[in-house]
């Protein structure tokens, strides 16, 4: 099974608060990306290399408050961070039986789509983003089909060093990692979360 890091989310409680910071924090405008139906959240883009990107995600005031909490807790922040992240894989059944294996129930599959702001129209399947998967610290799946990427839409300008995961159980963390051959470093840690070293242009800067 192998899957590869598909891209790294921050999220903030409100989407001009999450640009504002990556713009302060990695020196990039961010382009915009769509609004997420029925989820009740909206996005901008920026590339971080072919085939992995960065989400920027926070409510979408034009939609109605959404019967679920918004995913990756944006309800509950009160400023911009990196809250998770998600894999690719061109097996998403196969993948979400390793997660199991693994000891990680990633939640059901199911499909999703946007508009990006020039009419093309974005479908995926993926498992649950809800879904607790370790405080958020391994990812969530995706398998994009037909679809095109969307980095291939976006420009240059950054690039994805790497992603390091931090946990109390990091054996836990690396069962799942290994079953799906995922390249990031794994890191024992009395809270968990993430990190990631990404090449900007005016140096390295690591997102948390």
């Amino acid at each position: 099974m192998q899957a590869w890091v598909d891209h790294l989310i921050i999220a903030g409680p409100s989407l001009e608060a999450a640009v504002d910071h990556v713009r302060t924090t990695l020196g990039i405008d961010a382009s915009p990306g769509g609004a997420h139906p029925g989820v009740g959240t909206r996005n901008a883009l920026a590339r971080l290399g072919p085939g992995v990107y960065l989400e920027i995600i926070g409510p979408d005031p034009e939609q109605p408050t959404p019967e679920l909490p918004r995913w990756f807790g944006i309800d509950e922040l009160r400023a911009p961070r990196l809250v998770t992240w998600s894999a690719r894989t061109d097996d998403l059944e196969g993948a979400r039986s390793a997660m199991l294996g693994a000891g990680v129930d990633p939640g059901p599959i199911s499909g999703g789509g946007r508009r990006r702001p020039d009419g093309v129209h974005l479908t995926w399947r993926a498992t649950d983003p809800r879904a607790d998967r370790l405080g958020g610290v391994v990812p969530f799946l995706m398998d994009w089909g037909e679809s095109e990427h969307p980095s291939d839409a976006l420009s240059g300008g950054l690039e994805l060093l790497g992603v390091r995961l931090y946990h109390p159980r990091p054996e836990a963390v690396r069962a799942v990692t290994a079953a799906l051959s995922l390249p990031v470093d794994v890191v024992g840690r009395g809270v968990p979360g993430l990190e990631s070293d990404v090449r900007a242009p005016h140096g390295v800067v690591t997102l948390r």
